[in-house]
């Protein structure tokens, strides 16, 4: 039951467009968006314990297994935004790490990333505002998402 509750939670949580997508019944729907309303503590817990309810009377596997594929997208997404700050701070940092970068994404524009390396370090140094250092996270994550051209 405690669990069904933290399930119903979870829901509170979302936004209108994700909760439209959990195709949830009417009822469940309408009690989590007054959850949203609610301000007061102990009005938005007596709401939580009725989603509860609510909730076993309806199979929350589906509901549950939508939650964690959000949860697993989230994390991936920042783990590629980490990543993206590590070859950032590797490129500011030495040469060697455009190499690299070189090797791993041949695509990428090489002249464009020396400049705003060149830039960045020039900023750091001077402690002018991050500009290039921003840009660089910019161009670094447009080479890095773009989808491989396929071999033909």
């Amino acid at each position: 039951m405690i669990a069904l509750q933290k399930l119903g939670g979870e829901l509170v949580d979302l936004n209108a467009q994700q909760l439209e997508s959990m195709q949830l019944p009417e009822a469940l729907l309408d009690a989590v968006q007054e959850a949203q309303r609610l301000t007061k503590h102990e009005a938005k817990r007596r709401q939580m314990q009725f989603i509860g309810r609510l909730m076993r009377d309806l199979d929350a596997v589906p509901i549950r297994e939508r939650l964690e594929q959000w949860k697993g997208k989230g994390r991936e997404h920042t783990a590629q935004l980490h990543a993206i700050e590590r070859w950032r701070d590797e490129l500011v940092a030495g040469d060697p790490a455009l190499a690299r970068f070189l090797d791993e994404y041949p695509g990428a524009d090489s002249q464009k990333l020396r400049t705003l390396i060149r830039n960045a370090r020039r900023e750091q140094g001077a402690s002018l505002p991050p500009k290039s250092y921003r840009e660089l996270f910019r161009v670094l994550r447009d080479m890095t998402t773009e989808e491989p051209a396929a071999d033909a």
